[in-house]
C-alpha cells in the first residue's frame, strides 16, 4: 500500500493513539507512549502498540459472535504494519462501559467507603483483590484528556445514554464479552480482573464494539499463580512504571520524568507476555 501518513487528515490524538481520516473509514494507530495518572510518561515503551493493536485484533475475531466490531482491516500503510488497523466511524455512546470480576482500583476504594461499587451492593468483608460472585457492570463517564473518568450508577449512565434499553443491553454484552475473555484468559494462567470497553453505532448496527479490547491497557491481567487476595496483585501493564514513578516522588502533575532503561525493558517484557499468552502467538 502507497498511502502514506502524511497524505491523510489527523481526526484524533489520544494519550496513546492517533485517528487519521482515510475514504470514508478511519485509520486508528497505537503509538508506543505510555501514560499513567492520566500523564503522558516523556519514554516510550518500544512494541507497546503492536501489542495494543494486536491483542485487540485477536479479541475481536474471538468476540465476533457476541457484538460486531469496527474493524475493517489490518492492510494498512507499511509505516505503522502491525500497530493500525483500518476502522468503521461510529457514533461513540458517552459511557465506558467497565466490567470487574474482582475489587480493585477504584473499586475497592468504593467498596472501602460504602460496601458498594457503582450503586450494586457487595457482601461484607471482602478484601481487596477479592474475587467477586458474580462480574458487575460499573460504568464510568468519559474524562477529557487530563481528567479521571468518574464512575456512576447504572440509573445515572442510561441517563447519560438517553435510552434505559439501549444500557441494558450495553451492560449485557459487555458482561459476556468480559466473561468469555476471563475464562479465555484462566486458561491460559491469566486472571482478567476487569476491563473497560467502548461501545458505538453506526447506520447498521446499534452495538459495536470499537478502540481496543482486553489490553493491558484497558484491562487489568494478574498472573493467576501469584494471585493472593488482601493486597495489589502483581500485572502484566505499565505498574512498573507506576511504581517507579511513586519510588522517585513524582507528583502525579506534569511534566513526567524520564523514564530508566530497566523500567523500559520490564515494562516492554510485561506487555509482550501477556500479549503471547494470551493469544499464543510468538510475538
Amino acid at each position: 500500500m502507497s498511502a502514506a501518513l502524511e497524505d491523510l487528515k489527523l481526526h484524533s490524538s489520544g494519550k496513546v493513539r492517533e485517528i487519521y481520516e482515510w475514504g470514508g473509514d478511519l485509520l486508528m494507530v497505537a503509538s508506543d507512549r505510555v501514560s499513567i495518572y492520566d500523564v503522558v510518561m516523556p519514554t516510550p515503551i518500544p512494541d507497546k502498540g503492536r501489542v495494543l493493536t494486536q491483542m485487540s485484533l485477536f479479541w475481536f475475531e474471538l468476540s465476533g459472535d457476541i457484538v460486531p466490531n469496527h474493524l475493517i482491516s489490518e492492510d494498512v500503510p507499511e509505516e505503522v504494519a502491525e500497530r493500525a488497523m483500518r476502522v468503521r466511524k461510529l457514533e461513540m455512546y458517552p459511557v465506558e462501559c467497565v466490567v470487574r470480576g474482582y475489587l480493585s482500583g477504584s473499586g475497592w476504594r468504593e467498596y472501602r467507603e460504602s460496601g458498594a461499587v457503582c450503586g450494586i451492593e457487595l457482601p461484607g468483608g471482602l478484601l481487596e483483590s477479592d474475587r467477586l460472585p458474580e462480574p458487575i457492570f460499573t460504568p464510568a463517564t468519559k474524562a477529557e484528556v487530563g481528567d479521571h473518568d468518574e464512575n456512576v450508577d447504572f440509573e445515572r449512565a442510561a441517563e447519560i445514554v438517553g435510552d434505559r434499553a439501549l444500557m441494558e443491553e450495553l451492560r449485557r454484552i459487555s458482561i459476556e464479552v468480559y466473561s468469555r475473555g476471563a475464562e479465555h484468559a484462566a486458561e491460559r494462567g491469566i486472571l482478567l480482573a476487569d476491563t473497560k470497553f467502548e461501545l458505538g453505532r453506526h447506520a447498521g448496527a446499534e452495538i459495536v464494539l470499537a478502540d481496543e479490547v482486553l489490553t493491558p491497557d484497558s484491562s487489568r491481567f494478574w498472573p493467576a499463580d501469584r494471585y493472593q487476595p488482601g493486597r495489589a496483585q502483581p500485572s502484566f501493564d505499565k505498574q512498573y512504571v507506576r511504581d517507579w514513578a511513586d519510588a522517585a516522588g513524582w507528583d502525579h502533575r506534569p511534566p513526567a520524568p524520564e523514564l530508566p532503561p530497566d523500567v523500559v525493558e520490564q515494562t516492554r517484557a510485561k506487555y509482550i507476555e501477556a500479549c503471547e499468552r494470551i493469544t499464543e502467538r510468538s510475538f
